[in-house]
């Protein structure tokens, strides 16, 4: 379980459109506090899962084989297809634009989102929620009896608001400088944000479909 996590966790932080999104808040006016609002969103999104799914279970993983396991199986193996499949079909999409016009790369900008409420609500919005999704039928496997599991959980929250929890303590502590440097880094992931999400989406997916089938057939 904790593999899974871990590997999931690092998918969700390395996908490129909430970082680039989540730029843009702390770029704005009262930047830090919309960003603050956008990680407590961002947070509370994927404590609500894990919290879901362990009131579902009672804490306590479903004995192997039982149709409650082999339905989250099931539901992984669902979600990873799914996931190479989407992954495929955006290496395609890009490909097809490139071959018809070259990318332009913008100039960064500054938006104001507004107030940190609509900085939370994108955080909601921006959730790659197919990768939670798999986090959550991982989940299913936690038992809460081992003080273990919860560590797996808090380091699964942790590792996938990295890279926004990175970005806002920058900007607190170096607020001139992280500004220019994220802004300039947003540029350079504008142009590269398709190749990462092929990769990550295709990565997962295979490791989830392989797993479950594994574990469905083993």
């Amino acid at each position: 379980m904790v593999l899974d996590l871990m590997l999931i966790a690092l998918a969700i932080t390395l996908d490129p459109l909430p970082i680039m999104a989540f730029i843009l808040v702390v770029s704005s006016s009262r930047g830090v506090w919309k960003g603050l609002a956008f990680i407590l969103a961002w947070l509370a999104c994927l404590v609500a899962v894990i919290a879901i799914v362990l009131a579902l279970t009672g804490g306590q993983p479903p004995a192997p084989r039982s149709p409650p396991s082999v339905a989250a199986l099931a539901v992984k193996l669902v979600i990873g297809v799914s996931l190479v499949i989407y992954g495929v079909r955006r290496y395609r999409r890009r490909k097809a634009r490139a071959d018809a016009a070259p990318d332009t790369i913008r100039e960064p900008s500054r938006v104001d989102v507004g107030s940190p409420w609509a900085a939370a609500g994108l955080a909601v919005l921006l959730q790659p929620w197919g990768m939670v999704a798999a986090g959550a039928t991982t989940v299913i496997e936690a038992d809460t009896s081992q003080a273990t599991t919860f560590v797996a959980l808090f380091g699964f929250c942790l590792l996938a608001s990295a890279t926004l929890l990175a970005a806002e303590l920058y900007m607190v502590f170096a607020p001139e400088a992280a500004q220019d440097r994220l802004l300039r880094m947003r540029t350079w992931m504008e142009g590269h944000k398709d190749e990462a999400i092929v990769f990550l989406c295709l990565l997962l997916g295979l490791w989830l479909t392989a797993q479950s089938i594994y574990e469905l057939t083993g």
